[in-house]
């Protein structure tokens, strides 16, 4: 006799999302004095991105976000995060905004709250204005600044109307794969200029905080979006052990150490003591950088592996699963070695590893307990091609999905308080440096024509959201 495994089942205030972010789906680059980003420099660059392929159209969402907020309706989505691009509304990163610019928000908002879903905007994914880069980028420190005064404006324009804020997306890859790896806009390959501009971006997260409360209402929440990841070690050895705590700090406690404590781990700054003197870190920093937060948000796709470098190394993938090239964006990690994890992969390359999430949940429930968590991005690309009958399937996706929900499960009844999650992503998209190369939407969009097509994934998703339970796996 077959026992079925008993349904999943979620907390009936459960918030049921998906996530993108403008320069990934919006298009319209030159629409209305909107000016180059680092990532319309950096795509435009010959040798960056797969086949030289840019944003400049993504998938049109600027013009046909009416239609896709009706889809995210259809599919019973309860919140849809996605990213404001600072240069559409503020050209040169300083100064006052660009009105035209900032309506295109305001209808997306207006349309979103009309048929129900709770809209939460992450001001910062990536796509610095080029004219701050210009300027010095995220290893000044003006840059924070010029944050700061973004944030308020838009703050002041939406803050009426929209109730959850996040400050940062995944401040390492803007810091390590941007100024380290060089894999990322703007595309530098400096280990010290890497770390300065770490400092800076938690520089920006704090005082980007404290201008959104100074215009926003009482009841809104500001949080910061990272993609921290469980840092495992091949062996028990003292030496791997050490590897993997240089490791962590890098990919873990450079941000949250100011963030969630207050300070940078005095592990982290021994390690890069050869690289930088951390003399850009001020009196009064590490206090504005330490804003008491209202959430969390865990983005998250794989584990790390490293051994101490005497050990082969079977190579190396980073934190939160991106990429990485000739630039490090491991600064004071040449002792180390990393490995890929054992298991399944995506198409990304990324081990699939479930378990790694409800680890990673538990992590910040001790850390920082009581404070609400959402997972805010966590998803995978697969091959995905329409069938004859036109019809997409993706039935590895729905496994993916199902296994990390499942996990989200087991840390809620463990303890944890995790309000929500945001799956990555709503749409195929612009995949940064793979171009279009790699699917990861829900949503099938035909790049020719860009017509959308719900994925099985999607119409799984979709009961997930409606009911609060998780349809088996199968489809």
């Amino acid at each position: 006799m077959t026992v079925s495994a008993p349904q999943v089942t979620f907390p009936r205030a459960f918030l049921w999302g998906a996530a993108t972010s403008a320069y990934q789906i919006e298009g319209a680059v030159r629409e209305i004095g909107r000016t180059p980003s680092i990532w319309d420099t950096f795509s435009h660059t010959p040798g960056k991105t797969v086949g030289g392929e840019t944003g400049d159209i993504a998938v049109d969402h600027y013009h046909r976000y009416r239609d896709d907020v009706a889809l995210m309706a259809e599919l019973g989505l309860g919140a849809y995060r996605f990213s404001v691009s600072w240069s559409r509304v503020q050209p040169t990163g300083r100064g006052p905004v660009v009105q035209r610019g900032l309506d295109f928000y305001r209808r997306l908002v207006d349309e979103l709250l009309a048929h129900g879903i709770r809209p939460t905007i992450t001001l910062y994914h990536w796509d610095l204005p080029q004219d701050l880069e210009n300027a010095g980028g995220w290893p000044q420190r003006e840059t924070a600044f010029r944050f700061a005064e973004y944030a308020q404006l838009v703050g002041e324009a939406l803050g009426d109307r929209v109730e959850q804020w996040i400050t940062l997306n995944e401040p390492w890859c803007s810091a390590f794969l941007g100024y380290g790896a060089g894999v990322h806009a703007p595309g530098r390959t400096d280990a010290a200029a890497s770390l300065r501009a770490a400092h800076h971006l938690n520089l920006a997260h704090g005082l980007g905080a404290s201008a959104l409360r100074s215009v926003m209402p009482a009841r809104n929440t500001v949080a910061v979006s990272l993609n921290s990841c469980p840092v495992r070690t091949v062996s028990q050895d003292p030496a791997d052990l050490a590897a993997g705590r240089k490791i962590d700090d890098l990919a873990n406690g450079v941000f949250h150490g100011p963030m969630l404590h207050g300070a940078y781990p005095q592990s982290l700054l021994t390690a890069t003591s050869s690289l930088t003197d951390w003399s850009y870190v001020h009196d009064g920093d590490l206090a504005t950088i330490n804003q008491p937060l209202d959430a969390l948000g865990l983005n998250y796709y794989t584990p790390t592996l490293v051994s101490a470098a005497s050990r082969t190394a079977a190579g190396r993938p980073r934190p939160g699963g991106r990429d990485r090239a000739a630039g490090t964006p491991w600064p004071g990690a040449e002792d180390v070695s990393f490995h890929q994890s054992p298991g399944e992969r995506t198409e990304m390359g990324w081990t699939i590893d479930p378990a790694g999430l409800h680890e990673l949940i538990m992590r910040y429930s001790r850390e920082v307990p009581g404070l609400p968590l959402y997972v805010t991005e966590n998803g995978a690309a697969y091959d995905d091609k329409p069938d004859p009958d036109g019809r997409v399937h993706d039935p590895e996706r729905i496994a993916y999905l199902h296994s990390h929900l499942s996990e989200i499960r087991r840390a809620i009844a463990d303890g944890a308080n995790v309000r929500g999650y945001y799956l990555w992503s709503l749409l195929d998209n612009f995949e940064w440096a793979h171009g279009y190369s790699k699917r990861f939407g829900v949503v099938y969009v035909d790049y020719a024509t860009l017509a959308r097509q719900p994925k099985s994934s999607a119409h799984w998703y979709s009961l997930a959201a409606r009911t609060g339970k998780l349809p088996p796996p199968q489809v």
